[in-house]
């Protein structure tokens, strides 16, 4: 399966933005695979992150994590103060910990503006973005979480195997 839509400004991105190699995960914030994934995703980029565009796209697994869809509005409410890859962080950092107040916790502890943060978890725009990532998930074949797409092709395997991937070319 390939990736739909392709990469676009539209998307979250770390790393090289003018890369060869783009990764692109789907994951959802309860996800415990994504919350294992995380240290290891991070490393790869603290490594390699000159050499790669590092996509981030929401596909909460609502019905089966009861925080996934809060957690995806609140790093897109972040990135509307700048600070997406922050939030990202510090949820799957204390994937353990989710719960509504502990959102907002972390907005505080982020130096967001908590009311404009409050405010922007309401929008209906971060609502349709989340959403919007979730489709195209579907149409790209995703049904499970983390899902790996490399240079717009999905790839059979973890984070390990990516970073394995990676290393041997």
């Amino acid at each position: 399966m390939s990736l739909k839509p392709k990469v676009s400004d539209r998307d979250h991105i770390q790393g090289n933005s003018s890369a060869d190699l783009t990764i692109v995960e789907y994951g959802d914030y309860q996800c415990p695979h994504c919350g294992a994934a995380h240290p290891i995703l991070k490393e790869m980029m603290a490594e390699l992150g000159s050499q790669i565009r590092f996509v981030f796209r929401n596909f909460p697994l609502s019905e089966m994590h009861e925080y996934a869809r809060p957690a995806a509005l609140a790093a897109e409410a972040a990135a509307l103060q700048g600070k997406f890859w922050e939030m990202h962080d510090a949820i799957y950092d204390n994937q353990q910990s989710l719960s509504t107040r502990f959102l907002m916790d972390l907005a505080e502890r982020l130096n967001l503006d908590v009311d404009q943060f409050k405010s922007d978890m309401q929008k209906e725009s971060l609502e349709e973005k989340v959403e919007g990532d979730f489709e195209s998930g579907m149409m790209s074949g995703v049904n499970g979480t983390p899902t790996f797409f490399v240079n717009g092709q999905k790839f059979d395997g973890g984070a390990e195997g990516l970073v394995q991937m990676l290393h041997e070319n």
